[in-house]
This record gives structure tokens, sequence and C-alpha cells, in this order.
């Protein structure tokens, strides 16, 4: 247990590192806790009947820990918790899926300032999620001026 307490605590290592914790400064329970993602239904939390996206979800490592690639933020999402083995990329679709339903991915929380249309907050993980992007303005940089020309 105080092993994943120090990971959970640690401090950002301002490296190259792309993952979740890195930009965002946080962890989520989920990463460290495979009983809060086991009664994730993939089938049912996937929008549509297309399964395709998901199955290229794969478990991958980034700074030689377990996790999986959400594509939202750009970024990995370290999975700290131990995976059975053969349920690799099983576990790491339930932990992006409940990542994403919860909103916790960056890419969610950028679309209440940049959605340009409507749109699901949370996707289509998420049954009655709330709706972003009605009304959508393009920003202005205090001091600029349209060129004349």
């Amino acid at each position: 247990m105080s092993e994943r307490m120090n990971i959970a605590e640690r401090k950002l290592s301002g490296g190259k590192s792309i993952d979740t914790e890195e930009l965002t400064g946080r962890t989520f329970p989920y990463q460290f806790d495979r009983s809060l993602v086991e009664d994730v239904d993939l089938t049912e939390a996937t929008p549509g009947d297309d399964l395709n996206w998901l199955e290229d979800i794969e478990l991958m490592t980034e700074d030689g820990v377990p996790a999986v690639f959400d594509r939202y933020t750009n970024a990995f999402l370290k999975i700290h918790f131990e995976i059975p083995e053969g349920r690799e990329d099983e576990y790491a679709r339930k932990v992006l899926i409940k990542h994403l339903q919860e909103g916790n991915s960056y890419g969610i929380w950028l679309k209440h300032r940049h959605a340009k249309f409507r749109q699901p907050e949370l996707g289509p993980w998420l049954a009655e999620s709330a709706t972003v992007g009605e009304d959508w303005s393009a920003p202005v940089l205090e001091g600029w001026r349209k060129p004349l020309h």
C-alpha cells in the first residue's frame, strides 16, 4: 500500500513524459484500484454498433509503467494496479472508458472553452451527458488588431 501512495503522491518530474499525471498533476483512484473498473461494461459503454475503435486500444507502457493512451488528451494514463495475465487490453480499455465517463480527460476539460459545435461533454460513452459548444465565440487576444490587408 505504501508503494501505491508514493506513486500517487509523486512530484512532477519536469521530464519529457507525456502521461496524464505529468500534464495535469493529478491521479485518479481507478488508476490504483482494479475493483473500481471491474464493473465497466465495454459493450454498453461503446457508442453505436461499431466496436472497432475500442479494439484499437491496447495496453502500452509509459516510463516503464503499464498505461493506456487517451486520444482526447494525447497522453498516457498510467495503470498502477496488477493486471491479470491475458486480460491486459481489456483492463486498458476499462480504465480508459472509466476515465472518459468520469470526465477526467484533459481533452474533455478543454471542451468547455474550445468546442465549436454542440456535442456531448463526456462524449458518446455516457448516456445523457451534458452538452457543450452551443455558444462558442473566437477568443480575442488583448491588444491584437486585425491587419489592414
